[in-house]
């Protein structure tokens, strides 16, 4: 398994989240529609809004899931979020840095992913939206657009 590199600006990057005031905060309707939206879109049953903390990814947003946060060492959203473009994960089993990642082994047994990082109005990265699958799938370039979208609402939503 490999854990995604902390980006450059990491000091940067969590005192922007902190001054968002969203870390820890309470589920909100704005984020929960994106996520339910986005699992019914693709028909999957996972779909979260992360935000990644220093230790952690927390989820602003999840649907699909019982826990509220992960280890950032096993995220695969601490990947997606260093992705200028739709990070996508096929099969987990067959990807090298996923394939013996305790949430790809273990619960919720992730096979597929696609994230897309969400940032700031300064173009500070904070999260990531993103669908999870229990079985491998491909992705569409209508599904990236469609992806995309969705994660340019919830982007909307940080920044308001």
């Amino acid at each position: 398994m490999q854990s995604a590199p902390l980006p450059t600006n990491e000091d940067e990057r969590l005192k922007k989240i902190m001054d968002l005031g969203l870390l820890d905060s309470a589920p909100e309707e704005r984020f929960d529609t994106i996520t339910r939206e986005a699992m019914t879109a693709f028909n999957v049953p996972i779909s979260t809004i992360t935000i990644m903390d220093k230790d952690r990814e927390w989820y602003k947003s999840r649907q699909g899931l019982d826990s509220t946060e992960a280890p950032r060492a096993i995220s695969f959203c601490a990947h997606a979020m260093l992705s200028r473009d739709v990070f996508i994960v096929e099969d987990a089993l067959e990807d090298e840095r996923f394939k013996d990642n305790p949430m790809v082994i273990g619960k919720p047994y992730i096979r597929f992913y696609a994230g897309v990082a969400l940032y700031d109005k300064m173009g500070m990265n904070i999260g990531v939206l993103c669908i999870k699958d229990t079985k491998p799938r491909k992705f569409s370039t209508e599904d990236i657009s469609k992806l995309m979208d969705l994660a340019s609402r919830a982007e909307a939503e940080f920044n308001k």
